[in-house]
């Protein structure tokens, strides 16, 4: 199976990626893409891909957070990173109105930019959607005829943001989200709607650790090596056996991202 999303550049996994690296590998991920949220950690993702070029790919991208915060000359530096072969999609980039870190214009126009060069560069879109009441699927509109993939990663929206996305032909990235039964109810019962074909899963790690894990990790903190936890979650809810959740997001993992097979 593959992690289509793990923040494997984030500071929390200075000490002991190699560790993290061979957890994973030992509980069957067989490969991980690193996300890049800005500039930097973008540039630390693709390093990262060159020290495990067998292992890891990686997203060079300004997640909204970002957008408000990017240095003036943020494109044409961003436009660089992704033309790097280590580089197998845009993002995360999209429109976060939940917590509303950078102003809302300026993250349309960060997102949309963004959306512009994964045509030039003819690379998928790793998209962030949180409370954008539709916005996402609006911009995406403009631009889906001439983008190669889109994956709407850790998607916990309603069951019409679902319908809009999937009408773009996009692709659904399932998170440890739902394996927590305080607020993921509504993303398990819209599970079995998402078709086999445009499904995709991911630890989006440190982040989201899976509340329903046998045992907590300490300190408390995600990573790649849970993915088959979620997996298995992801199956028992769409009445699947954990070979066929692997194998159909293997497959599209694979093809979306253009990875080796």
């Amino acid at each position: 199976m593959i992690d289509i999303g793990a923040n494997l550049a984030d500071p929390r996994f200075a000490n002991d990626l190699p560790l993290v690296i061979a957890r994973a590998q030992a509980a069957g991920v067989g490969h991980v893409i690193v996300t890049g949220t800005n500039l930097p950690r973008s540039a630390t993702a693709a390093t990262l891909r060159d020290r495990w070029p067998q292992y890891l790919s990686c997203t060079a991208g300004i997640h909204p957070h970002e957008a408000a915060h990017a240095p003036a000359d943020w494109l044409p530096q961003l436009r660089d990173l992704a033309a790097r072969s280590q580089v197998c999609a845009i993002g995360e980039t999209g429109l976060d109105f939940n917590r509303d870190f950078s102003p809302r214009a300026v993250q349309e126009s960060v997102f949309s930019a963004q959306l512009q060069l994964a045509i030039t560069l003819a690379l998928p879109v790793f998209v962030h959607d949180r409370d954008s009441h539709g916005r996402v699927a609006a911009l995406l509109s403009d631009y889906r005829a001439a983008l190669v993939g889109v994956v709407v990663h850790c998607f916990t929206g309603t069951g019409d943001d679902l319908n809009a996305l999937l009408a773009l032909d996009c692709h659904i990235g399932i998170t440890g989200w739902v394996c927590d039964e305080r607020r993921g109810a509504t993303l398990a019962a819209l599970l079995p709607r998402i078709p086999s074909n445009r499904l995709l899963i991911e630890t989006d790690a440190p982040y989201l650790t899976p509340r329903s894990l046998p045992t907590r990790p300490r300190p408390q903190r995600n990573e790649p090596a849970f993915l088959p936890h979620i997996a298995a979650t992801v199956a028992a809810l769409r009445n699947e056996t954990v070979a066929e959740v692997s194998a159909a997001t293997t497959a599209n993992a694979r093809r979306l991202f253009r990875l080796p097979g």
